[in-house]
C-alpha cells in the first residue's frame, strides 16, 4: 500500500495494520525528510495518546496530516512503532 498527498508517495509498505478503517503504515516506511513533528497530541482512551506529525511537499504544508502513538496500551500494542493518515493523503492498495 501507498500513502500519497499532493502526487507525492509519502509512505509505502506491504505490512500494514488495520485499526479502526485506519491503515497503520511501519514507521520505517516514510520518506523522513518529508514529516516534521508536531506539538498537536490526542487521547484515545484505548490507544493512549497520539503524536502528530506534518508533511512539507513541493512547497505545500499538510498539517498534522499523520499520527501515531509513541507508548500505545497493551490493547493496540500491534500498532507499536507504525504511523497512520488522514486530511487528504490518499491511502492506495
Amino acid at each position: 500500500m501507498k500513502a500519497v498527498w499532493n502526487e507525492t508517495v509519502l509512505a509505502e509498505s506491504d505490512d500494514i495494520v488495520e485499526v479502526e478503517g485506519n491503515y497503520y503504515f511501519p514507521m520505517k516506511s516514510i520518506k523522513k525528510e518529508l514529516f516534521k513533528e508536531s506539538d498537536s497530541t490526542s487521547l484515545c482512551v484505548w490507544k493512549g495518546k497520539a503524536k502528530y506529525l506534518t508533511v512539507f511537499v513541493n512547497g505545500k504544508e499538510n498539517r498534522d496530516c499523520a499520527w501515531y502513538y509513541p507508548v500505545p496500551s497493551f490493547l493496540a500494542k500491534k500498532i507499536k512503532d507504525r504511523i497512520a493518515f488522514w486530511n487528504g493523503v490518499q491511502v492506495i492498495p
